[in-house]
């Protein structure tokens, strides 16, 4: 009996060759990584999550392509393969670079620039690429029926119905539009309040300092529609555990002069004299003016930290067997590929040749680049063995994971939490210790982050040429090109983004990653992993803790990991997200109830709609912020606000209440377009 994927038949059979790698498809792929690499970029800085730009772009790519453009569905695959490099990086980079701002007495802020940024982008994203070359044979075509790829299956059924007339575009920007304006109204208009909260007070005999807040934005409510209600759920569990359990319980047993002295030692404030710091410490009362968010920056964050790591090694020992069969597969996909000349248009890689000395060529670019960290050269070298090694090892785990759940499910930051202390223990096994390696171990993770991101993402693309029929050397190539021109983008933002508002120079604040404006949630957990091993003052009992919480999540059947992470995160981040998992949960069971099957639930209404509500929340926060660091253009946005007059009108609660109503007309919104039919 022959394979399942020999049998298969894509779209455009081989032996038709309509126009693919052409300027113009390229070019337009490019501007979407641009674009999405941006949106990226501001939505993982501020939660701490990515959503998978693929189906976006591949709608754009078939609105604009035959409206405008007059390209063929190869192109259009070209564009969609280009443009999604921008969003895997951007999420790759902002996941662990910041980390350097966070390191012991400020030893990474230096490597914080455009240049370093820029050159670890590009050679993470190329790491990743040149790994999938080998492993396209294995895991695509060989593993055709097993491994579904979800987001490249979704984007192949998108180019299919483009090309056979249908039109998604118009919801997808619907939902682009509905965002904007609700982003206009909430970010420059402040009608909306930003984070409605709910809270006790400290003094409270009961229940001391629980907090229920929502960051009501379009783009939460659109991710948590996509990853659906079980994950959402999931998330928001490990959030209302630290805001409604843990940190109660600590404010009622832990004193406040106890919990300002764990600040000092993860230099939040620089002495208990000082006032300031997360939750606003004063020195002469002995008390904080949030004392939530000051647990929460001492103790709960720590205690994610172990989660997250417990939940990332669970995550890969599940995978165990799943990584042999990548490994054999992999080398028996190399050894056959010299062996038998590849004719056929649809099965032309990329030389293997390319992969062997490209790698060979990054090591030596690791070695020689000044923006590369290292007091030594042994050290470099030792940098880029390891960035080989663990590179193709979690390569190979990434694709393969991503084949099964999809790209905004892989647990890319369980992997790099795994490279970091795998790195740390090596450096710590060769008497490199001290904080002066920790920047050195950051590009280890931040690498290895990158380009188990971009091969994941070049998985799906694999994937999606593979069902229309596309060419995978000129997808390889297209993939190149948008790793760099994405890079360049990414790097820039970000370091627009890091520019701090009036406000924040104000209040002594030199950058806003790392500010409540942008948290940076993971590269912080990635600093603080890396200082404590390394320095070998890591809290352990708070880690510890967190792990035996992931442990017990995992035996009781929950995906500890996903859990985990919203133990980490902020209530009011997860809280949105829920809200948008229960409207996808809604959407079903009303569907159900009627009888109705989505054959194509990936291109259902609310799933495009929601596409267009992340895309345009985030691309309106990347526009107010650009405009933000110009400080007249700030002043005279802060003039526009009604914040002031709603709130004397309607009093505090009444302006957050109606924020909150605001919201909710929004998810309204999206389960009507969810819910109808044509």
């Amino acid at each position: 009996m022959e394979k399942p994927s020999t049998e298969f038949k894509p779209y455009i059979p081989a032996s038709e060759s309509p126009a693919e790698f052409t300027f113009k498809a390229v070019v337009t792929g490019a501007l979407f990584g641009v674009l999405f690499g941006a949106a990226t970029v501001y939505l993982s800085l501020k939660a701490g999550l990515s959503v998978s730009a693929s189906i976006p772009i591949a709608v754009l790519a078939i609105s604009l392509g035959r409206r405008f453009l007059n390209t063929t569905i190869l192109e259009n695959n070209i564009i969609q393969t280009t443009g999604s490099a921008g969003e895997s990086i951007a999420s790759g980079v902002v996941f662990t670079l910041p980390g350097f701002l966070f390191l012991s007495d400020g030893i990474g802020t230096s490597f914080f620039n455009y240049w370093t940024i820029l050159t670890l982008a590009i050679l993470g994203g190329l790491l990743g690429t040149l790994m999938m070359i080998p492993l396209r044979r294995a895991l695509i075509v060989e593993e055709h029926g097993n491994l579904p790829y979800p987001e490249g299956t979704a984007c192949g059924s998108v180019l299919i119905a483009g090309e056979r007339g249908g039109d998604f575009a118009k919801t997808a920007y619907q939902g682009l539009g509905v965002a904007l304006v609700y982003a206009v109204l909430q970010k420059v208009l402040h009608v909306i309040a930003e984070v409605p909260t709910w809270a006790t007070r400290q003094a409270n005999r009961y229940f001391p300092s629980a907090v229920v807040s929502g960051e009501i934005t379009p783009e939460y409510l659109g991710v948590g529609y996509i990853i659906g209600f079980r994950i959402s759920a999931v998330l928001v569990g490990g959030g209302i555990l630290a805001w409604l359990a843990l940190i109660p319980l600590l404010a009622s047993l832990v004193p406040a002069d106890t919990i300002a002295a764990q600040l000092v030692k993860f230099a939040y404030i620089p002495n208990l004299q000082t006032a300031g710091g997360p939750g606003g410490w004063n020195p002469a009362t002995h008390t904080f003016n949030d004392t939530a968010v000051a647990i929460y920056r001492a103790y709960i964050r720590q205690i994610g930290a172990g989660a997250v790591t417990a939940g990332g090694f669970m995550t890969l020992i599940k995978t165990i067997p799943t990584i042999v069969a990548s490994f054999k597969q992999s080398f028996g996909s190399i050894g056959g590929a010299g062996e038998n000349a590849r004719i056929r248009r649809t099965e032309q890689d990329l030389s293997i040749r390319v992969v062997i000395f490209g790698s060979l060529a990054l090591v030596a670019l690791m070695i020689i680049l000044p923006q590369i960290p290292g007091d030594s050269l042994l050290t470099k070298l030792l940098i880029g063995i390891l960035v080989i090694i663990f590179g193709f090892f979690f390569v190979t785990v990434a694709s393969r994971i991503v084949g099964i759940i999809g790209t905004s499910s892989s647990p890319v930051s369980g992997m790099t939490i795994a490279t970091i202390m795998g790195t740390a223990l090596v450096f710590i096994g060769f008497g490199l210790t001290g904080k002066v390696y920790e920047p050195v171990v950051l590009v280890v993770g931040g690498m290895i982050c990158i380009g188990a991101a971009t091969a994941g993402a070049t998985s799906q693309d694999l994937k999606t040429g593979y069902l229309v029929g596309a060419t995978p050397r000129y997808q390889q190539m297209a993939l190149f090109v948008g790793v760099i021109v994405s890079s360049l983008a990414i790097g820039a933002t970000i370091k627009v983004l890091d520019t701090p508002t009036p406000d924040l120079v104000a209040q002594g604040i030199t950058h806003a990653i790392g500010s409540d404006r942008f948290p940076a949630p993971q590269g912080t957990l990635m600093a603080t992993l890396i200082k404590g091993l390394l320095s070998f003052n890591l809290d352990w009992q708070f880690v510890l803790v967190g792990a035996f919480m992931s442990f017990v999540v995992e035996i009781c059947g929950v995906s500890a990991l996903a859990f985990a992470v919203g133990l980490y995160l902020p209530l009011s981040t997860t809280l949105p997200i829920f809200a948008g998992g229960c409207m996808k949960a809604l959407v079903d069971w009303n569907s159900q109830r009627k009888g109705i099957v989505e054959e194509e639930a990936d291109l259902g209404r609310g799933n495009l709609f929601s596409t267009g509500l992340v895309a345009g929340g985030a691309l309106a926060g990347v526009a107010v912020a650009l405009l933000s660091v110009n400080e007249s253009i700030y002043n005279g946005l802060a003039r526009l606000t009604l914040e002031p007059a709603l709130t004397g009108a309607l009093g505090e609660e009444g302006f957050q209440l109606l924020g909150a109503l605001f919201f909710a007309a929004l998810a309204v919104i999206l389960y009507r377009v969810a819910t109808r039919r044509v």
